[in-house]
């Protein structure tokens, strides 16, 4: 699956799902700009396991829910690689687990503006340099929250849904151009936020004590979901766009569960 000679960013590469991406388009040749809001430490981590396969990593700080911001830092990759082949819209964060009704409409913007407005800005941003490519890649990475809409998470709800509904204009509007635009959306994986999750949901503080719980006996771990933006940047997934591959395991059936959703059970 070699990415030799593309150029990739990667929002929210750092730590957690987006260091899992960072390390799997490393891996198979791409050279990876990556991107964090606020751990340096963790992001030089990131940056030295793409070194360590051989590729060119630099680090960019910036938040994508300002649209300033992501102007920067979209010139800036520009200036340094010369070329963004793969765009992979990873930052997000939490919804602090409220009804709606106890959800503070201050956090319904920030959630949403983050997820949304972020992977829009950058979107947006990238396009004029991959449209003069013979094939540019974007990826969304989501979440089965789209499908489950589960209570006490409508920020994060939300937000998701809006990537998916944006990752399926984009891929109507730029196929024309070469521009592939998939939706990669996990379960539960071992991250920080997937920590917090199964801490607040099942009161676990080792993920890994799940593990007989999960699906083929372990939680989903950020590789597995890189591997699967990999392949959908390949050569081997040159004819796919417009789709949503949930990486969950099999955990739940997305028919069933959009029936059961819409019913409000």
């Amino acid at each position: 699956m070699g990415l030799e000679g593309r150029v990739a960013i990667v929002t929210g590469g750092g730590r957690g799902i987006g260091r899992g991406i960072v390390a799997c388009l490393a891996r198979d040749g791409a050279d990876v700009a990556i991107n964090y809001r606020r751990s340096e430490p963790d992001a030089l981590e990131t940056k030295a396991l793409v070194a360590a396969c051989g590729r060119r990593g630099e680090i960019y700080q910036a938040d994508v829910s300002s649209w300033d911001d992501c102007k920067a830092l979209v010139e800036a990759v520009l200036r340094d690689f010369g070329r963004i082949d793969i765009l992979i819209n990873n930052a997000g964060i939490a919804s602090r687990g409220q009804t709606i009704y106890d959800t503070d409409p201050a956090e319904m913007e920030r959630v949403v503006r983050n997820h949304a407005f972020g992977a829009f800005y950058m979107s947006k941003l990238v396009l004029e340099a991959m449209r003069t490519q013979p094939r540019g890649d974007i990826i969304m990475i989501s979440s089965v929250a789209a499908v489950t809409l589960n209570a006490n998470g409508s920020p994060y709800n939300m937000g998701k849904a809006a990537l998916e509904a944006l990752a399926q204009t984009l891929a109507k509007e730029e196929r024309d151009n070469g521009i592939r635009v998939n939706v990669v959306a996990p379960g539960l994986v071992e991250s920080e936020m997937g920590r917090r999750l199964a801490r607040a949901t099942t009161g676990a503080e080792n993920l890994r004590d799940l593990d007989d719980t999960a699906p083929f006996g372990f939680i989903c771990q950020p590789e597995d979901v890189g591997n699967a933006v990999a392949f959908l940047c390949s050569e081997g997934g040159r004819y796919i766009t417009n789709e949503v591959i949930h990486v969950s395991g099999g955990a739940f059936d997305t028919a069933s569960t959009r029936t059961r959703a819409r019913r409000g059970q």
